[in-house]
């Protein structure tokens, strides 16, 4: 099977976090332990245009984002038990739990915030890509979820066929540290 990966149409996006409740509710995650997060950005700013009126140049933009399972994952490369790795069938980063010790050093090396430490197991857990639905050929929690159907998984080859190249935007960590298994049509005011 092919490199899986994820596509974000960050130009549809609402920020409504349908995505990250499903999520939660599918790993059935305590509060405080979210794998996908939607972040929100503001810019721009009221201008007086001279004459006392004031002239709205405000813009706010979302981004939904989880672990991308890179081609260069930093949180296996600095994990000490190799509890945290990357499965050879389709590339999905994923944290053996008979090996975590808890450490951290998956979390602190995580440029995307990805690995996520549960405090009842005393692990790491993370997005999986929920690939118990993905082999029984159905949607992850967060792409089902997306009343826009601003997020697609498939094999990340096909995803930059169809969607392009772009892996970062304004705000991101530069790609060339982990280099994301991640398409991003960014939103106007994120370039």
């Amino acid at each position: 099977m092919a490199q899986l990966g994820f596509y974000i149409d960050q130009s549809r996006c609402t920020g409504c976090k349908a995505c990250v409740i499903a999520c939660k509710d599918k790993h059935d995650n305590r509060e405080g332990t979210n794998f996908r997060r939607v972040y929100s950005f503001q810019t721009g700013e009221f201008s007086e245009n001279g004459k006392g009126a004031f002239i709205n140049n405000v813009q706010s933009y979302y981004l939904s984002i989880s672990c991308n399972h890179c081609e260069e994952p930093a949180c296996a490369k600095n994990c000490p038990t190799k509890a945290m790795h990357k499965r050879d069938e389709d590339g999905v980063v994923v944290v053996d739990q008979n090996k975590c010790i808890g450490c951290r050093y998956c979390e602190w090396n995580c440029p995307y915030e990805g690995p996520q430490y549960n405090k009842d197991l005393g692990k790491m857990t993370k997005c999986d890509l929920c690939i118990d639905l993905l082999e029984k050929g159905e949607k992850a929690a967060c792409e089902g979820a997306c009343p826009v159907r601003a997020i697609e998984i498939g094999p990340i080859e096909e995803l930059r066929k169809k969607y392009g190249e772009v892996n970062e935007i304004k705000g991101m960590p530069p790609s060339s540290i982990t280099r994301p298994n991640l398409v991003i049509t960014p939103h106007k005011y994120a370039n």
